[in-house]
């Protein structure tokens, strides 16, 4: 009941105008990147959210067609949206016509209503549904609403995807053929990849924090693994990650994330296997390999203990 009032009031409230939702606050200064012909990205500033970085701590990119301009992830915030609208209308005067969503978490979602408003057509994959209404999506956002006001603020919303994907989609626009592959659940249930094949460019979301530890939360991490197989098999020459640079050796990278994954989870369930408590594990496990890379500090603990969690419930398999 308390979904289908959410879903009722949100269809009740109009869109804001791009001018109400970007006007008068200033969005933080970024350019797009080209690397590809038509392939382009926008890349966040690392570290947390916080009132420095305004919320940009994430990648979006976009590609231009003859036909228009198909946009992968949204952002962070509705005015950082409509900077990277902005900086579109800088590139080419062709309208955004599709958005692609990753995955619904906050850094990637909330500058959908711009491109709504705008006209974009926006597709997600199914499980995504399961966020909006979401007692984890509403505190998300008055999180975000006291953190990043006021670039979050009351007028920002959670919206549904226009259409949902039930699993991989191929489609064309202006000459160029594009891919998506429903590859969760892995970092979030609802992961989409795409790649633009003329350009051999993966967007991958948040599959790929590129050239440091990922932030694998309560993520599954089996399944994880299993996800980043299939982007190695499509060997694209380059990478836009959900966070970093963008990787012209992305199977190398990917193969880093993987490596990663697998280390920890083999760290932790022969723990668990032998009944050595979790702080003493983590304390004898050699983390040499990957101590240096960025987010270790911030990310590498949890990481290992989730992953000791998991072991567990999977009955001792690693």
């Amino acid at each position: 009941m308390f979904r289908l009032l959410f879903l009722t009031c949100l269809c009740a409230v109009p869109l804001l105008s791009i001018a109400e939702i970007s006007s008068p606050i200033v969005a933080i200064e970024f350019e797009p990147v080209k690397v590809a012909p038509h392939s382009y990205y926008v890349q966040g500033q690392a570290g947390a959210v916080s009132p420095d970085n305004q919320g940009f701590m994430s990648n979006a990119g976009f590609v231009v067609t003859k036909a228009g301009v198909v946009v992968f992830d949204t952002l962070g915030t509705p005015v950082l949206a409509q900077k990277l609208i902005d900086e579109i209308a800088k590139i080419t005067k062709l309208p955004i016509k599709l958005v692609i969503i990753s995955h619904y978490h906050a850094d990637h979602i909330y500058g959908m209503q711009v491109f709504k408003a705008l006209g974009a057509e926006i597709w997600a994959h199914a499980d995504g549904q399961q966020y909006i209404g979401s007692t984890e999506a509403l505190a998300r956002l008055d999180q975000r609403r006291v953190m990043l006001n006021p670039w979050v603020d009351k007028n920002t919303q959670v919206l549904p995807a226009d259409k949902w994907l039930s699993g991989d989609t191929a489609f064309e626009m202006g000459g160029l053929h594009f891919e998506l592959q429903h590859v969760g659940p892995a970092h979030s249930q609802e992961d989409m990849v795409m790649l633009v094949k003329e350009d051999s460019v993966l967007y991958s979301g948040d599959l790929v924090f590129k050239g440091r530890v990922p932030f694998v939360g309560n993520a599954d991490s089996r399944l994880w693994l299993q996800a980043l197989e299939k982007l190695i098999a499509l060997t694209p020459k380059y990478m836009i990650p959900g966070h970093g640079a963008a990787s012209t050796t992305p199977v190398e990278d990917l193969k880093l994330t993987r490596n990663y994954l697998s280390y920890v989870r083999q760290a932790m369930g022969k723990a668990v296997k032998n009944f050595v408590p979790f702080e003493e594990a983590y304390a004898n496990t050699d983390w040499t390999l990957y101590s240096k890379l960025p987010a270790f500090p911030d990310a590498n603990r949890a990481n290992a203990y989730n992953t000791y969690l998991l072991m567990e419930s999977e009955g001792l398999e690693y």
